[in-house]
């Protein structure tokens, strides 16, 4: 049983310009790559992606950004009550718009929503979180999250936001230490 509970109901919900406010992340992790990668280890990078309760495909976990809290703490947030998974902001990947059918109300009658996307390097996976009945996590290369990934805003959040900023991570770390980082498997 968990002990930790998700926040529910909209009365702390932040607005700006008729949009609902919205803080997410993308999740991931470096796992080792075995010698079928070549001659140096690597590391190949995962993102965490989450089941949608309304329908097919895999999510990030994201959620609305709430009055007394920060957009980095909501979004911290968000991946614990989602995704099960705590962790470290690494980037702002930035803002990404999108409307939504389900959280529509006075404040937002068009249901357009401002999503802040952040990168969060994962620290420890929880074996029960708040949403765990209603939630299965995976983690997947880059290449399988764009497949799998529900909507085309959260494709952009990947390939725009999160993939070249960790491109730029890598580069600098393979300065300091060549061969040791890599986004996808070699096949």
């Amino acid at each position: 049983m968990c002990d930790l509970v998700a926040r529910t109901g909209r009365h702390q919900q932040r607005y700006e310009a008729g949009c609902r406010l919205v803080a997410g992340c993308i999740p991931f992790k470096y796992r080792k790559c075995d010698e079928s990668c070549g001659s140096k280890p690597k590391k190949i990078v995962e993102v965490l992606m989450i089941n949608s309760q309304s329908g097919p495909g895999l999510l990030f976990p994201k959620g609305g950004w709430e009055n007394d809290e920060t957009v980095e703490e909501a979004a911290l947030r968000e991946a614990l009550e989602e995704a099960g998974v705590r962790g470290d902001i690494m980037e702002f990947l930035g803002f990404y718009y999108f409307k939504s059918k389900s959280h529509q109300d006075e404040f937002c009658p068009d249901g357009l929503c401002k999503a802040a996307m952040f990168a969060m390097h994962v620290t420890e996976e929880l074996g029960s979180w708040p949403e765990q009945s209603m939630r299965q996590r995976r983690w997947l290369s880059i290449p399988e999250a764009l497949e799998q990934c529900r909507y085309p805003w959260m494709q952009v959040a990947l390939l725009e936001g999160f993939s070249k900023w960790h491109a730029g991570t890598v580069m600098s770390a393979e300065e300091n230490d060549p061969g040791t980082i890599s986004s996808t498997p070699a096949r």
